[in-house]
């Protein structure tokens, strides 16, 4: 089963994202801030993880870079999420290494869409 750890500060947005991917035949992780988040990835590397522009304790950069440095994180897809919908801030997500983004508040078609888009075969 692929994983996927769902990382923001917000207990809303987690159970939403949780529900969605759970239901596409993720198993899920939880993270409210980018020190949980690194302590999972260095339990078990995750196959996705959401990432949350704004959270508490370590910026997305910081997180990225330690992430990054783990071993086998070069095969995870980490998906930004953002309410801005900021060219810039997304170059820059992308540029510390972030795959792809997503805009929230993201609806069940958008995640199922960038789920899919991940597992489909190059």
């Amino acid at each position: 089963m692929r994983r996927c750890l769902v990382a923001d500060d917000a207990s809303v947005i987690r159970k939403v994202a949780r529900h969605i991917i759970e239901g596409q035949r993720y198993e899920v992780s939880e993270a409210e801030d980018g020190q949980q988040a690194l302590q999972l990835c260095r339990e078990q590397i995750p196959d996705v993880i959401l990432l949350d522009w704004h959270m508490p304790s370590m910026s997305p950069f910081e997180f990225l870079a330690a992430f990054r440095n783990l071993p086998d994180a070069k095969r995870t897809t980490v998906i930004y999420c953002t309410t801005e919908h900021d060219p810039m801030d997304i170059s820059r997500a992308l540029a510390a290494g972030a795959d792809d983004y997503l805009l929230k508040p993201f609806d069940r078609a958008s995640l199922e869409g960038k789920l899919t888009d991940i597992a489909a075969p190059v």
